[in-house]
């Protein structure tokens, strides 16, 4: 079930919805700084302070079909999270609306990503934006933690599978992806291909016409985005990741942006995360 509030331009019901906003604010697994569980309704609180046109697409969201569907009710336990975040997502998918999730931390991806290769079959693939491998099996005693969400992404849903950004990850990780071909581009890569370029080679690998797209917040350098869970410099910049959100938001049929944790900052990272969410929706509807 379902409570409020509300993103601002989320004014359609659900039922005439082509995009739906919903908030999961859950942290449970959070192993540096918890917080993100926050981060859903700071994002609703920061929309007010945009305009809804946007000049780029010539698209003004208050004419778009948007339904903002309150917050997920979360539990303690990541499990117990993570299996009604797919129920929810499940009839979204199959109404043919766009899921949009508002973290959390990361691991609240897995069911999103679940829900929308399940509905779309084989011509699917996943685009990870994020600074850090998450490649473990387990951490912390947990297999469903935070620092493991592409593992099991590649692992049960799909190896149709690119991140970007990384960066940050124990011997082991940068180890299992070289061996096991896990396709990725560090800031450098991005740097030095161009982010054009760069995009065009990932949509050739990915080689399918939809993909589910994930913004973890700490993919961006840390000047632009301080108040994330696990912070890691040298990262991406804003411009960089807005080009990639409007390249890649229509192939997409579902999109988060996580690991938002409000106190760390003066409201710059979920300013800048609720930006990218109206983003990513300006350029979907501009060409789907």
């Amino acid at each position: 079930m379902f409570y409020q509030p509300i993103m601002m331009d989320a004014l359609s019901d659900y039922g005439s919805a082509r995009y739906v906003i919903f908030g999961v604010p859950f942290d449970g697994t959070s192993s540096y700084r918890p917080g993100s569980r926050s981060g859903p309704n700071a994002m609703r609180q920061v929309s007010e302070n945009f305009e809804s046109y946007n000049p780029y697409f010539d698209i003004d969201l208050a004419d778009l079909p948007i339904h903002d569907a309150g917050n997920l009710e979360v539990y303690a336990s990541v499990n117990d999270t993570l299996r009604d975040l797919y129920y929810e997502v499940i009839p979204i998918v199959e109404a043919d609306k766009v899921p949009l999730m508002l973290g959390g931390e990361h691991s609240l991806s897995y069911p999103c990503v679940k829900a929308c290769a399940e509905h779309a079959g084989e011509d699917f693939g996943v685009v990870v934006l994020d600074a850090h491998f998450d490649l473990r099996n387990e951490f912390g005693g947990l297999k469903y933690n935070h620092a493991c969400v592409s593992r099991h992404i590649i692992d049960t849903i799909t190896d149709n599978y690119v991140s970007i950004g990384i960066r940050s990850g124990p011997k082991e990780e940068w180890e299992f992806a070289a061996k096991n071909d896990i396709r990725y581009y560090t800031p450098e890569d991005v740097l030095e291909m161009g982010t054009d370029e760069l995009l065009s080679e990932v949509l050739d690998q990915l080689d399918c016409s939809r993909i589910y797209l994930s913004l973890d917040m700490d993919v961006f350098d840390p000047a632009y985005a301080p108040a994330v869970g696990t912070p890691e410099p040298f990262g991406l910049t804003s411009i960089q990741v807005r080009d990639m959100v409007r390249r890649l938001a229509p192939l997409s049929m579902g999109f988060d942006v996580v690991e938002i944790t409000p106190e760390y900052d003066g409201g710059q990272t979920a300013i800048l995360g609720t930006k990218l969410m109206r983003e990513f929706i300006a350029a979907h509807a501009a060409i789907s």
